[in-house]
């Protein structure tokens, strides 16, 4: 799963993926920003719920606002619908601040138990009883500060005298104008629970192992001041329970801008002026952010569709050269029907049946001619059969002849 979160007024998660992975394979039911647009239609985003106080979060083609960009306490929160089923995983975010330090407004990464109805919207200050984790990034005491706190669902922080006294780990971080992104891991292993700010180690204990089953979720806070926080990418991985090392799906890229905190001398008045003047410029650099994306988005599609169309050139040559044929076939049939239609041709079919008839009379005559011939040249059969039958009774008078003598003849006896 992704954390983000935001300082101020706004939350923008831009182009960003929020992602809980089994190793390195991403659960589409609690991840987002995972590819070209946060959410398809931009009014729901799957398996998450999107909720505040004076502010429901604005998704957009590749961020989330959570709080608006004009001054006031407003709330925004984000929470994963389904709960997580491994026990050891990593978050991993980048985020960046500009602007100048000012008390009010944080951003907290939960892992809690039933974290919609328990936690909802509100900060580490303002939630009374929770089971869970709790991972804040504000100011405290003028100084950047990174704070984890744990609760069992018996401490109500909402009462508490000293909520800063109960977090289990801690470090100071100035994160502010750096130029560059921050980077925050925070890794639970089956031996051991850390916090790691720019790859070096802000707090670590071997004493907290979270359960499954809590859901991630998401809240931002806005005071007075105006501030600006972006996410870019974030992704949380699951190891595989080998000597395998831990891969994250990606990271988490913020930007948060925070205007300095009112003065309280005589200019308060144009200091308003200047604070309204600096809220109109966020909502027209939101207004102007949108129509950027939906001019890229219409030059992607028609991009696409030159492509499409370019495709079926092929196609469309085809076809003009078919019908250019069709053409010439039609004028050739034209051509034949005016020929017919102009001309008498009864004339040629009956000379042509008259040179049939002489063709046909000629044939016979010269048929019946030619077979007197051939009977009349041919050699005369009866002297022929004559012949045979002479040599025949021939043959029989002397083989009788034949027979007599010899029945005459003395017969000698021995």
């Amino acid at each position: 799963m992704i954390l983000s979160s935001s300082i101020g007024r706004i939350l923008a998660l831009s182009s960003s993926l929020f992602a809980l992975s089994s190793a390195d394979t991403l659960v589409e039911r609690t991840s987002f920003g995972n590819g070209n647009r946060i959410s398809a239609d931009m009014s729901s985003l799957p398996g998450w719920q999107l909720s505040g106080d004076g502010f429901t979060p604005e998704i957009m083609s590749d961020r989330i606002i959570m709080t608006p960009p004009y001054p006031g306490r407003k709330r925004g929160a984000m929470w994963a619908l389904d709960p997580v089923s491994q026990s050891e995983w990593t978050v991993d975010f980048e985020f960046r601040v500009n602007g100048e330090d000012g008390p009010g407004g944080n951003i907290q990464l939960w892992y809690v138990k039933n974290g919609q109805v328990d936690v909802g919207s509100q900060d580490i200050y303002s939630v009374s009883r929770f089971d869970g984790l709790a991972i804040t990034i504000d100011s405290s005491q003028g100084r950047g500060m990174v704070r984890g706190f744990l609760n069992d669902g018996t401490t109500d922080y909402r009462t508490h005298r000293n909520v800063d006294s109960l977090a289990f780990g801690h470090c100071e971080y100035f994160y502010r104008n750096l130029g560059r992104p921050s980077q925050i891991i925070i890794k639970q292993t089956m031996f051991s629970f850390e916090v790691l700010i720019d790859k070096r180690s802000c707090f670590h204990t071997k004493k907290v192992f979270l359960p499954v089953g809590n859901t991630f979720g998401i809240t931002a806070s806005s005071t007075g001041l105006s501030r600006l926080l972006r996410s870019l990418q974030a992704a949380t991985a699951a190891p595989l329970r080998t000597s395998e090392a831990i891969k994250p799906s990606s990271r988490l890229v913020k930007e948060v801008t925070q205007t300095s905190r009112p003065p309280r001398d005589g200019l308060s008045g144009v200091q308003t002026q200047i604070k309204n003047i600096q809220d109109r410029l966020h909502t027209l650099s939101t207004s102007t952010e949108r129509l950027l994306n939906d001019l890229a988005l219409l030059s992607k599609k028609f991009d696409e569709r030159n492509q499409e169309l370019a495709r079926n050139s092929a196609n469309r040559d085809q076809v003009s050269s078919v019908d250019q044929r069709v053409m010439r076939l039609e004028r050739m049939i034209e051509r034949v029907q005016k020929d017919l239609a102009g001309k008498d041709y009864q004339r040629h079919f009956t000379k042509l049946e008259e040179a049939l008839r002489h063709s046909h009379s000629g044939l016979l005559e010269n048929l019946h001619d030619s077979s007197h011939r051939i009977l009349s040249s041919a050699p005369r059969m009866g002297f022929f059969i004559f012949l045979v039958v002479a040599l025949q009774l021939s043959l029989a008078g002397a083989y009788v002849f034949y027979k007599k003598r010899r029945a005459n003849m003395p017969k000698k006896f021995l």
